[in-house]
């Protein structure tokens, strides 16, 4: 088996997603991407500090300077995290983060644009209708009709 080659991927396949990453990783787009990869790391350190019924509903945002900054889904999630914040700044010291603040979020979702309610369909104009029928009959097979000169009689 080749050295260019994982140890468990089949041999002749591409090295294409771990090229793809080291690129990203490298040059002037790994900044954003490293403390992406940092803030869900440490994210996965302080999870196990909130409480179980809050963990679902609240998610490191960012670290910015001595502040920790998540985002919450909803007001009582918010309320409930900032009961939370002396063990989570426990925990981020535990770390080595230098932070004496927690910052809350609530994160304000919009409606998506296909979430909104169906309109109610407006009546159809005789004009409309009749098109529509026509439009219909188009797709529809010509049924044979009498041959010529012939009668429907004589079919």
């Amino acid at each position: 088996m080749s050295g260019s080659h994982s140890s468990n991927a089949p041999p002749g396949s591409p090295r294409r997603p771990r090229v793809a990453l080291e690129a990203l990783l490298t040059g002037n787009n790994a900044d954003p991407i490293r403390r992406a990869l940092w803030l869900d790391a440490l994210e996965q350190r302080l999870r196990p500090h909130l409480p179980p019924s809050l963990a679902a509903h609240a998610r490191l945002a960012n670290v910015n300077g001595g502040q920790l900054v998540f985002l919450v889904d909803a007001p009582v999630w918010h309320a409930r995290l900032r009961l939370a914040t002396a063990d989570l700044l426990d925990a981020a010291r535990s770390v080595g983060l230098d932070v004496s603040e927690v910052l809350i979020r609530t994160a304000t979702r919009s409606p998506a644009p296909d979430a909104a309610p169906p309109r109610a369909a407006l009546p159809m104009s005789a004009a409309a209708r009749g098109a529509l029928d026509a439009a219909l009959a188009s797709l529809h097979p010509p049924t044979p009709g009498p041959g010529p000169g012939e009668s429907e009689s004589d079919a």
